[in-house]
């Protein structure tokens, strides 16, 4: 492969589209001299005539009109390339990717991804969902510019960028009819005579979950382990166990649903955003982040 200056194919260019070296001297910002000895360099180095001079007109050889098919379009895309980048720069195009469960999507971000598309309607928006541990990895990969996952998260590596954007606390909720505990406290042992249901072993709820009754130094054993807050929302609705949740995700208003009063007070928790520090965050990026 020819190692030939990208400049001396871009004077080409301008020469071969204007069919002028004064022309192309001029659109290039460079004297005409200058010009025309980047094409006889060029020449030289393809050992190939590309144009032919009179005094009245320049025309494209036969192997001028070969190479002027190729490097076109090549300049076409270099052009495209830069617009996009503007763009990117100018939050008039380019990408966003998040990650996040399927619980922070729905009653947390939704409402940010409509404000940042409203301001931003030529920024592509990827959301990937997954669990908060699975989302780590997929920012750890570099798949994403950066996630919103719950806190702690064994999933989070120390290179991580972590900034804390929301405060919450999980509930135990359940059908008053089912189970007659509304109004008085109920203690982490007496919760463990009843169904459970929670989040299955991948999510940082179970982590959290069984890190507290660990701590109390009970063995908890959920009756139903599911993927899906609101699933076990439903399922608790209609009497079908206690479920643990994060308090954002409960109706307001529900007759069939009570939050049960612990004795012991669980910690609370946190939604951040997390960013890697080995890759560079988009201009989109940045925005939506400090939108959080």
């Amino acid at each position: 492969m020819m190692d030939i200056n990208y400049e001396l194919y871009k004077v080409f260019y301008y020469v071969a589209k204007t069919l002028s070296f004064s022309d192309a001297s001029k659109a290039l910002f460079i004297s005409q001299s200058a010009v025309s000895q980047s094409v006889k360099t060029l020449e030289k180095k393809l050992g190939q005539n590309l144009f032919l001079r009179s005094t009245k007109k320049v025309q494209l050889t036969t192997e001028g009109e070969i190479l002027f098919k190729h490097i076109e379009p090549a300049m076409n895309l270099i052009r495209k390339g830069e617009a996009q980048l503007l763009d990117t720069s100018s939050l008039s195009g380019g990408q966003l990717r998040i990650a996040a469960s399927d619980t922070i999507c729905r009653y947390y971000l939704v409402p940010y991804l409509n404000r940042f598309h409203s301001a931003y309607p030529g920024v592509h928006i990827k959301v990937t969902n997954s669990t908060s541990i699975e989302c780590a990895h997929i920012l750890e990969n570099g798949q994403v510019d950066f996630i919103v996952t719950n806190y702690p998260n064994s999933g989070l590596q120390s290179t991580l960028k972590i900034r804390p954007i929301y405060e919450f606390h999980d509930v135990f909720i359940a059908n008053p009819e089912h189970f007659p505990l509304k109004g008085r406290s109920v203690s982490l042992m007496e919760l463990l005579e009843y169904p459970i249901m929670m989040l299955d072993r991948k999510s940082t709820t179970s982590e959290f979950l069984h890190s507290v009754f660990q701590q109390s130094h009970l063995d908890l054993v959920p009756e139903i382990e599911l993927s899906s807050n609101d699933l076990l929302i439903d399922l608790a609705r209609i009497g079908l166990g206690i479920a643990f949740v994060p308090d954002y995700c409960v109706p307001v208003q529900d007759d069939r649903l009570f939050r049960l009063n612990l004795e012991e007070r669980l910690p609370s928790r946190k939604l951040v955003v997390a960013c890697s520090e080995n890759f560079p965050v988009s201009q989109a990026a940045k925005q939506f982040m400090d939108m959080l």
